[in-house]
């Protein structure tokens, strides 16, 4: 790519921002569905992940890894979520030092509960303003990027394209 005689105008300036502005607009059209069902913008992706991994439970270790959380981050959001019934720890039989966060019955409901809306949000506010071959261009560009920034974000799943994202 290119750099121009002006500095301030590199298109990488332009891509890096352009990005962000769209996640933050994103994050907080979004938001207002999950206020409405009691949860952060962490505790919904903290949910939906282990809603989407197998048995619906990931090691903490690899929760921590997918949130972008570090492990004592991961322990307070699962504190918290834990206490509200949506979350529970369960031990690794295979080893004593691991736990696993596992979405509850009452955590599943919630998530049922703020789905509908916070769907008809992305459609309306992302995917729905982008024509299905430009849409897939920037998924599969995104998981370019995803996976070289943040190789361990679909730690713990299998068949990580299928379910993340």
């Amino acid at each position: 790519m290119a750099v121009t005689a002006n500095p301030f105008d590199d298109p990488r300036l332009t891509a890096i921002g352009l990005l962000a502005e769209a996640f933050e607009g994103l994050m907080a059209k979004t938001a207002p569905a999950f206020a409405k069902a009691g949860l952060s913008q962490i505790d919904f992706e903290t949910l939906i992940r282990l809603a989407r991994s197998p048995e619906q439970r990931l090691r903490m270790s690899d929760l921590a890894a997918q949130t972008n959380l570090s492990t004592s981050g991961v322990t307070r959001v699962v504190d918290r979520l834990e206490r509200e019934g949506l979350v529970e720890r369960r031990a690794c039989l295979t080893d004593r030092r691991a736990s696993y966060a596992h979405l509850t019955d009452a955590g599943c409901d919630r998530l049922k509960e703020v789905l509908p809306q916070h769907l008809a949000d992305i459609d309306a506010w992302f995917t729905g303003l982008l024509p299905e071959p430009q849409l897939e261009a920037l998924l599969d560009a995104l998981r370019v990027i995803r996976d070289v920034v943040r190789p361990c974000a679909t730690a713990g799943v299998e068949h990580a394209e299928v379910r993340s994202g």
